[in-house]
């Protein structure tokens, strides 16, 4: 979980929601005591599974070690045949405007001539 999360994308991705997310419970009140209340409900749930599973995640520690292993080398592979998941959102964004425009221009030249 901590290898995905720190790629690029899914980093810029998740700050790219966590802002929207923060400026929209600033700009609007009724929101953000819904957004509050929800926060409130998540935490507290996750309080009470969390003494709950620990139980068995110390029983299925050695297993989850090994499905970890296997998911690092398996998210290195899709990490080289997929670039685009070391960039940030922010490039890939500009990167597809370059493209479409380019592909627009050269649309436009070849009917021009």
């Amino acid at each position: 979980v901590k290898e995905v999360a720190n790629l690029s994308l899914v980093s810029s991705a998740c700050d790219v929601v966590s802002a929207a997310y923060a400026s929209t419970k600033e700009s609007h009140p009724y929101l953000r005591s819904v957004c509050e209340a929800a926060e409130q409900g998540v935490q507290s749930v996750t309080e009470a599974t969390a003494s709950c599973v620990q139980p068995v995640l110390a029983t299925l520690e050695p297993h989850v070690a090994a499905a970890s292993g296997y998911a690092s080398k398996g998210l290195d592979k899709l990490g080289e045949k997929l670039p685009l998941l070391q960039k940030p959102v922010e490039q890939i964004i500009s990167d597809t405007k370059e493209l479409v425009s380019s592909r627009v221009a050269e649309a436009k030249d070849a009917v021009s001539s």
